[in-house]
């Protein structure tokens, strides 16, 4: 006896158990980096009462002890952090001290800022390094080959805060073309579009500054895979069969050249959420990156850790969104 054909909707729906089970499975890494943060930070000198009292000018035994008894500090370390993981549970990551707000309501007001400025640097880093590494490819040997090769490595060496900062000099102190920091003009009401454009000669310095370094890792990729795709047995076939080269380009060669690429995209997520503590630090950008520069510099210890853990949230979110990406991009793989 034959066995039923399975429905249609469980067809188009066969992805939520995997995604389900992907989901459960991160909440343990949640939970290890809510430990570990709160371990680190609180084997760094200095507290949260340290830091308010010197904000205050006082800092005499009374003064530190009362701030102590009022933030819970003078109690034993597992039931601060007890205390710590129950609350973050219910979403409650305690009060900012330095901004005199709610850390979730803190980091929920620069989440957009930061998605904005790595979503674009991406989307640059793509755009361009996939570009340069396929034209490398086509011309394996020639100068252009040669030329995006040395570009690449330069992408690598080169420091990009140092990179920002010669653009600030160029574009904004000697150009005057862009501005040199900031996310929007004070006060701008002028419509939909003037507003977007507006946003957008703020964002071309960093994103730009950002993409740098995964442009010089995307072209080097590309170049390599697509060299490997160009020698295989299915593209000599397509172009003995006479297939245009563009449409060779993009069903045979470029589709199974970006695997590489959703990889190292994935792994080099956090490095990227690193280096936006920079990028936003130099160019004024209000993100969760100089947010977590601020809560360093003030002790913040509340705010840092809650910013630690929407970063981890990021990342794996990111990460499982790659999964299903790679299995779309090559039917091969399955999702488990």
């Amino acid at each position: 006896m034959s066995r039923s054909a399975p429905h249609p909707l469980a067809q188009r729906l066969h992805w939520l158990r995997p995604l389900g089970r992907r989901i459960a499975l991160s909440i343990p890494t949640l939970v290890l980096v809510v430990v570990v943060s709160f371990g680190l930070l609180k084997l760094a000198p200095g507290d949260l009462a340290i830091a308010m009292a010197g904000d205050a000018g006082a800092a005499s035994p009374e003064y530190m002890d009362m701030l102590r008894r009022q933030y819970g500090l003078d109690q034993p370390v597992w039931v601060q952090f007890w205390r710590y993981v129950s609350h973050a549970a219910r979403m409650d990551f305690g009060y900012s001290f330095r901004n005199s707000m709610p850390v979730l309501d803190l980091i929920l007001d620069r989440i957009p800022a930061t998605l904005l400025l790595v979503g674009s640097s991406v989307l640059l880093a793509l755009v361009i390094g996939v570009s340069l590494g396929v034209w490398a490819a086509y011309r394996q040997g020639s100068w252009v080959d040669m030329l995006i090769s040395s570009l690449s490595t330069l992408g690598f060496a080169v420091p990009l805060f140092w990179v920002g900062l010669l653009l600030i000099i160029l574009f904004s102190v000697d150009l005057r073309w862009l501005p040199s920091g900031g996310y929007a003009t004070t006060g701008l009401q002028e419509g939909f579009w003037a507003t977007a454009l507006d946003r957008l000669r703020y964002l071309v310095l960093p994103s730009f500054t950002l993409s740098l370094f995964y442009i010089a890792i995307y072209a080097r990729i590309i170049r390599t895979s697509v060299t490997e795709v160009l020698h295989t047995e299915y593209v000599r076939t397509a172009r003995a069969k006479g297939l245009r080269p563009g449409r060779i380009l993009w069903r045979h060669v470029l589709r199974n050249s970006l695997l590489p690429l959703v990889t190292i995209t994935g792994l080099e997520l956090g490095t990227l959420l690193g280096g936006v503590v920079t990028i936003e630090t130099v160019f004024s950008w209000p993100g969760m990156g100089r947010l977590a520069y601020d809560a360093v510099t003030y002790r913040d210890m509340n705010l840092l850790m809650g910013i630690l853990f929407w970063s981890a949230v990021l990342i794996v979110a990111v990460n499982l969104a790659l999964d299903f990406l790679y299995a779309w991009i090559d039917p091969r793989v399955e999702v488990r």
